[in-house]
């Protein structure tokens, strides 16, 4: 077993880096001849790869890793256009996506999951210190068909709360955004959301590039509320809803609590990877239902030997065990598998 020292000084670097003090190099240049990785997109990720990436650099002191934190649709991109050896991706591509990635990679691109990362409903309401939300009232303010805090439905939710007649300002990613796809996803499964599920964001509200900005937003504007990773609504401080689950129990969100939503999630393992469907209304009891998932997409041949082994180092006991110091959560064993089995195979 690794020791610990390192593991929390990586820890700490990722949070640093999180409020932009660590380095990212320049804009990805093509990928190169395995002697570096290049790799870009989601930005809830973040967090774990660059304690991944410094955990890796200490066993393998002349690596060169450079991740840039571009946002899922931005960072599959790169990878169609043979920029970057794999991209961050916090949904399941579509048929027209893992096209360009099966053409871009000539034998295959495949999804590996890496992250579980929870999405917190965060607000800005200093004279209400808890707030729950049913899926059909988070609908239905997101919506903007609840446009003041002191709706019924929300009162209904909220029993006893000192709940102020105020407009709710409703905050949304206005790039495009893995978080958005699967914050929308949940929305139209548990809540009745007239939109479609979409990395751009479909309804109304005030748009706020990236996560960083998201979650700093909300921290200056009282009276907001809005989505993002755990990560950044935790390093930002903000207060965060209880979430209504299948079985009708208001749950916190914690790493244990988002890794327990997954033991319903359906798990498929196929020509295109590993992919998981979370179960937006599971009764399990304890789970927070509203999890993201971020897949590293990859070519299954031809991908050079140190991102394979960077991607091997994720997937490993160590690379898994302390995530949930990040504010993430492990992925299931059962997932975990797989993907060694997949990474096992890749040449």
């Amino acid at each position: 077993m690794r020791k610990l020292p390192s593991l929390v000084l990586s820890v700490s670097l990722a949070w640093l880096t999180l409020t932009g003090c660590a380095q990212f190099g320049p804009a990805a240049p093509a990928a190169d001849d395995g002697s570096a990785i290049i790799a870009s997109g989601s930005t809830a990720q973040l967090g774990a790869i660059n304690a991944w990436r410094d955990d890796f650099r200490s066993m393998h002191p002349g690596a060169r890793i450079v991740y840039r934190p571009n946002g899922s649709g931005a960072g599959l991109r790169d990878f169609f256009q043979g920029a970057t050896d794999f991209a961050g991706s916090d949904y399941v591509m579509g048929t027209q996506e893992q096209a360009l990635a099966d053409g871009r990679c000539g034998d295959g691109a495949v999804h590996l999951p890496m992250v579980v990362g929870p999405i917190a409903v965060a607000y800005n309401l200093p004279s209400v210190p808890e707030l729950r939300l049913s899926p059909a009232t988070m609908a239905a303010v997101f919506g903007r068909t609840i446009t003041t805090w002191d709706a019924p439905q929300i009162a209904a939710d909220n029993p006893g709360a000192a709940l102020p007649h105020q407009e709710i300002d409703v905050l949304h990613r206005s790039d495009a955004s893995g978080t958005s796809h699967v914050f929308t996803s949940y929305l139209k499964a548990a809540g009745g959301w007239p939109y479609p599920p979409s990395t751009d964001w479909p309804g109304p509200g005030r748009g706020v590039e990236g996560s960083d900005g998201m979650a700093e937003t909300i921290r200056d504007s009282e009276g907001s509320i809005g989505y993002a990773d755990y990560v950044h609504t935790s390093q930002a401080g903000l207060r965060t809803t209880k979430v209504r689950d299948g079985a009708g129990e208001y749950v916190a969100l914690s790493p244990e609590s988002a890794t327990k939503s997954l033991e319903d999630a359906r798990i498929s393992d196929s020509a295109a990877g590993v992919t998981l469907t979370p179960d937006y209304t599971t009764e399990q009891k304890g789970a927070y239902p509203l999890v993201l998932i971020t897949y590293e997409i990859v070519c299954a041949r031809g991908t050079s030997a140190l991102t394979r082994g960077f991607l091997r180092y994720t997937a490993s006991n160590a690379g898994q065990s302390y995530l949930s110091l990040l504010g993430y959560a492990p992925l299931p064993q059962d997932v975990v598998i797989r993907v060694r089995a997949r990474l096992a195979a890749m040449t």
